[in-house]
């Protein structure tokens, strides 16, 4: 299985990367030459942990530009590729899941607070569909006073669309669980702007429920843990590694 992985990191760092944009290609034509359009598939690479550090950041940095980055969410296709259409379905337009999963994978090589900026937009974007999150939203840069523009035969609300807030929200806290290790592990937790305290509760680990409360405190936020359950379970369940770190 590790070689495998190795086989595939290799492959992909080796026919995908783009030096001259320092940024991975989008696809391989029928002739094997890159597809040279930046999109936010870079993103879900960042993710998979795949790419080195030293190009995983460029590739963030990348993203968090206003041509990739419209302050409401990640576009699909940065601004002045060839492809790009605010209004198209794919080509310019902003899907919270894609901006949820390219932000998990940006703060895990750059920029720690990326998830808890995308989570703060998409909460307000929510209010201008009706709290409802949709499927996707036209990739227009913000105006101060206006919405998002509504994509007009998009879903809302979408099932997978609705679920990128809870992404957001772990990354945020830097919650990890661990079924197989029977462990809760927060490491470098965070706060959303705005909100200074926050309880999670009963989350099923292993067949116990484990409970987190966060709270800033300063500029930091700390957290405690409690458990519930069979007394035959390691005390290991509930375990809180935490690092916290100055909150901007």
């Amino acid at each position: 299985m590790l070689t495998s992985a190795r086989q595939l990191r290799e492959t992909v760092e080796d026919r995908f990367w783009m030096p001259e944009a320092q940024f991975y290609a989008l696809a391989l034509d029928g002739a094997s030459r890159r597809c040279a359009v930046r999109t936010s598939n870079a993103g879900h690479l960042l993710y998979s942990g795949l790419p080195s550090q030293v190009r995983g950041q460029a590739v963030a940095r990348a993203l968090l530009k206003p041509d990739f980055m419209s302050d409401w969410g990640l576009r699909t296709v940065a601004i002045g590729e060839a492809r790009f259409n605010p209004l198209s379905y794919h080509n310019g337009s902003v899907w919270p899941h894609d901006t949820a999963i390219c932000s998990a994978g940006i703060q895990h090589y750059a920029q720690p607070e990326t998830a808890a900026r995308a989570l703060a937009r998409l909460f307000e974007a929510s209010f201008h569909f009706g709290k409802r999150v949709p499927e996707l939203f036209c990739g227009f840069a913000r105006v101060p006073g206006e919405g998002p523009v509504g994509y007009p035969v998009a879903c809302v609300p979408q099932a997978w669309a609705a679920a990128s807030a809870f992404l957001l929200l772990k990354t945020t806290l830097g919650l990890q669980l661990d079924a197989y290790a029977r462990e809760v592990r927060v490491i470098d937790p965070r706060l959303p702007a705005g909100i200074d305290q926050l309880s999670l509760r009963n989350i099923d680990v292993a067949g116990t429920k484990v409970g987190v409360e966060f709270q800033r405190k300063g500029d930091q936020v700390t957290c405690t843990a409690n458990r519930s359950g069979s007394a035959s379970v390691p005390a290991k369940v509930a375990e809180i590694m935490t690092a916290p770190r100055s909150v901007r």
